[in-house]
């Protein structure tokens, strides 16, 4: 794994407070893989950086100025320097979890991220590629009949990434990870390990 001072090809984003849980389990596999072939990556788990999610008065007014505060430009250097971002986070309630939605709205600012000009808004982080791996307790019945995970896959691929330019190279989602077998766990992450290096 690279030190921050040193351009990485591949941005590691995880967000679950567990480790023992299966997103845990994939950011291993992820990192294993990479490793594996000597791919540079960094890791950043925002739940272990105790990420502050609140965007506050104080980030508002400096975005008013096209300033950042020093830890959000940090994080922002960081993803400029990324050729891969990826993913990694459980669905709760049919989003990401906090710390995250925070580390966008905080981190992915007008005149980083994006901005409006008089064509209508315009994403400003060319030429990088997003994987994401979630992971949901309900059954893919569920989800696929209800319309959740298509509704979830607009809101954060179009409405997120793909508007500040960015291109979604893969979006997976495993089902019931709480409740299948140890077999059906292992096959996951084989299929993680499989589609890392895109």
């Amino acid at each position: 794994m690279k030190t921050e001072e040193l351009k990485m090809e591949y941005l590691i984003i995880y967000a679950h407070p567990n480790a023992k849980s299966f997103n845990h389990a994939i950011k291993e596999t992820i990192e294993a893989g990479l490793r594996e072939s000597a791919k540079d990556y960094l890791l950043r788990d925002l739940y272990q950086m105790r990420f502050d999610p609140l965007l506050n008065l104080n980030d508002l007014s400096l975005m008013q100025e096209g300033k950042v505060a020093e830890e959000i430009r940090r994080e922002q250097e960081l993803i400029k320097d990324a050729s891969v971002l990826i993913f990694i986070y459980p669905v709760w309630w049919f989003g990401m979890p906090a710390i995250l939605k925070g580390y966008i709205d905080r981190v992915f600012s007008y005149g980083f991220a994006f901005e409006f000009t008089d064509k209508g808004p315009e994403g400003l982080l060319l030429n990088k590629r997003v994987v994401i791996f979630n992971t949901a307790e309900g059954t893919e019945r569920l989800y696929s009949s209800m319309g959740y995970t298509e509704a979830m896959k607009t809101a954060t691929e179009a409405g997120i990434f793909e508007f500040c330019g960015m291109k979604v190279s893969l979006h997976k989602y495993f089902y019931e990870v709480n409740s299948v077998t140890a077999e059906a766990r292992i096959k996951m992450l084989e299929e993680v390990k499989r589609s890392v290096i895109i």
